[in-house]
Formats: C-alpha cells, structure tokens, sequence
C-alpha cells in the first residue's frame, strides 16, 4: 500500500451509529461541514420515510441533488430497499473520503460493518458493540460490564477481530423491576439477579446479549419470555415483574409503574480492527490511533 493510496474503513449505513462515526470524522479530520450535510441529508430522508414530510422530487432526482461526481472528496449516497410494505427504496450514505492524520480515508457503508471485518473485507470499522457481544464473546459463569472487558471475552481462534475504543454514543442494556419484586432495602443490581428465580423479559434477539452480559451463573433458574409485536417491551416487562431494555432516561419505564437498576452494559459503537489485517501497516496504524485517539478514556489495549 502506498502513502497516497485511501484506507477503506467500514461504517454503518445509517442511524445513531453512523452519526457517532461522523461526528468522530469531523472532530479528527476537520471536516465539519460535510459531517453535517450527512446527517442532515439522511436525517431529512429518514423523516421521508417515515412519512413525516412530502419529498419535493422523486427518489433518483433526490439521490442525484446529492452527489457531486466531480468531487473525489463529496459525500456519496446510495439506495437501499427497505422492510416497509412494498419494499421502498431509501437513500443511506455509501461512502466519504477525508484525510486523517495525513492518510487519505474512505469510509464505506455497509449494513453490517462487524461481519465484513470479521471476513476480511476491511481492517478497520465501527459497528455496535451488541454485535460483538451477540456473535463472538465467550459465555462464562461471570458477566461482562464494559467495553473494556471485550476482547478478554474474544476467542483468537474465532476472529481476528478486536475492539479499539468505544464513541461514547452510550445508551444502557438496564434492569428494569416492578418495585414489589425486590425485598425490603434490595438493590435491583447483578447480585439480585443472581438470587432471583423467575421470568426475564428481553428482546428475543439479545437473548445471547444478555446471557454474555449478566454471567450463566445469573441465569439458573431464570426463564426468559418476550414481548409480542403489538406491545411496548416495558409494558411486557412490567407484565413478567423483571426484564433488561435499552434506556437513556428511563423516563417511558416509569410510566409503566417500573423502578430503573444497574446499567448493565453500554450499547455503544466502537471502532474495531482486524488485526490480521492491519498488523505491520504504518497508515493503518495511524488512522487507527486519530480516529481512537478522541476518546481516550475508553481506548482498549488490542
């Protein structure tokens, strides 16, 4: 690789991950401006899709009013059908070039960032730490609370894949309790968890998630159920007594007669690297170190 050739680093598509990386691009290359017409851009068609506004054009001139072919360093912006009924088409961010740390950087859409890391495709990225914690962090009798504690958890034999650091874009996997299930004085926390026999409401598709989180040993005799489609997952929690949801203010929880407990692990968005891949690459390395280097207080050892 030469000095003047761009290292792709895969990012997600759309979302709160993607503007944490955005934001993480504009503070390390000086690129405000174009970080700003992103999010504003997929903000205003997030809200198309969702039938919040009326567009002023169809789709394709929409997509065209945003790229500049002539700019190796605008914003480019791609379609991708989405789950509403028939399968519209929305425009998500497919790729940006900047400069970081003197070495050109593309950063390249993909829906799942984690997994093209984990095939080689890329040597750097960002994704959600669930998926981490969903797809390779070992189960133990112990739980794991931070980000820090990641790749201890990480099998070498299973991925080349490790976390750098996390984008400080937190919101917590959170115990959630109807008060009349704890005694007198208890704390809704791990060690309560670990006592407790009964049902816990999670969301079906973090069932691995919370398993790696509270710890095996936390789990014998606990069964977990889930809500169905048509309810809110607190009202499904305050049905089963004691459950684990996503929260920043728990302010919804309460309406629901709930007590918030432990934060248990923070759904953040990390940079990670492939370490096969990076390994001995001098361009890589210092991309990695600016795009770490923001967030120096969750900076992991790899």
């Amino acid at each position: 690789m030469t000095e003047t050739e761009a290292i792709r680093v895969a990012v997600p598509r759309k979302g709160r991950p993607l503007e944490a990386v955005l934001e993480r691009v504009a503070d390390v290359a000086d690129a405000e401006a174009v970080a700003d017409e992103i999010i504003s851009t997929l903000r205003h068609e997030k809200a198309i899709t969702k039938d919040e506004l009326d567009p002023d054009a169809d789709v394709y001139d929409r997509l065209a009013g945003y790229s500049d072919l002539d700019d190796d360093y605008a914003p480019e912006f791609s379609l991708l059908r989405d789950d509403r009924s028939g399968m519209p088409r929305r425009i998500v961010f497919d790729s940006l070039t900047v400069d970081v740390a003197g070495v050109p950087v593309q950063f390249v859409g993909r829906e799942e960032p984690f997994r093209a890391l984990r095939t080689h495709e890329f040597g750097l990225g960002f994704d959600s730490a669930d998926l981490v914690l969903e797809e390779v962090v070992e189960l133990e009798p112990d739980g794991i609370g931070s980000i820090a504690d990641v790749n201890a958890r990480i099998d070498p034999m299973n991925t080349d894949v490790r976390v750098v650091s996390g984008m400080g874009d937190t919101v917590y996997h959170t115990l959630m309790a109807r008060p009349e299930i704890l005694p007198p004085g208890a704390e809704l926390d791990r060690g309560f968890v670990e006592g407790y026999e009964g049902p816990l409401c999670i969301s079906p598709r973090y069932e691995r998630l919370v398993e790696a989180v509270l710890g095996t040993r936390s789990l014998d005799g606990i069964d977990f159920v889930y809500p169905d489609g048509e309810r809110e997952e607190e009202a499904a929690i305050a049905d089963a007594g004691l459950g684990v949801y996503l929260t920043m203010t728990g302010s919804t929880a309460r309406n629901h007669g709930l007590v918030l407990g432990e934060h248990l692990f923070p759904s953040e968005t990390v940079l990670m690297e492939n370490v096969a891949e990076t390994e001995g690459a001098a361009p890589d390395a210092r991309v990695r170190e600016a795009l770490a280097a923001a967030t120096e207080e969750t900076e992991i050892a790899v």
